[in-house]
């Protein structure tokens, strides 16, 4: 067991909980912007991690997101998607499915590794299919370990109607 989580989470780090601070973040995403966690600060945040572009469950799950994007915004909610795909690779696949968000290269694995989500394969390394959902305040609010690509995305907007109108009804 402690080998696993030398491979899954590298240095010794505060693990992501619930009602804690969300780790902090600077990617590039397709188009060679800058995104950061404090980019979000003041409104709801769904991040997701992916193994890999252009793969069946990777594009399942991104185009289900992607079918939803309207109920995200209508929320006033962030969607972005985190790999360790370069940025030529994030711009071809959101092209190829038109994907209307962000998709954050963290080439080094530095981002999903402070999220408790790289994992490696031999000499391969990649992000693990999990999600956050990150609160105004910065704090986590949801955290997916577990995920079913064709649900996932619906399943979150289900959780964002609990989170956001009662936050948003005072």
């Amino acid at each position: 067991m402690p080998l696993l989580m030398l491979f899954s989470t590298g240095a010794a780090t505060e693990p992501v909980a619930v009602d804690r601070p969300a780790p902090d973040f600077q990617l590039l995403d397709q188009h060679g912007k800058t995104h950061r966690l404090a980019d979000y600060r003041d409104r709801w945040l769904v991040l997701y991690f992916y193994p890999k572009d252009d793969t069946p469950g990777c594009t399942t799950e991104a185009c289900a997101f992607r079918d939803d994007v309207l109920q995200l915004r209508r929320m006033n909610v962030g969607l972005l998607g985190v790999s360790t795909d370069d940025v030529a690779s994030h711009r071809e696949f959101a092209e190829k499915y038109h994907l209307p968000f962000p998709l954050l290269s963290d080439r080094n694995g530095a981002t999903a590794r402070s999220y408790g989500s790289l994992t490696r394969i031999g000499p391969m390394k990649f992000a693990r299919r999990h999600t956050f959902i990150i609160g105004p305040d910065g704090n986590v609010a949801r955290i997916y370990r577990k995920v079913d690509a064709k649900t996932h995305s619906q399943q979150v907007i289900a959780d964002l109607k609990t989170l956001v109108v009662p936050a948003t009804a005072n």
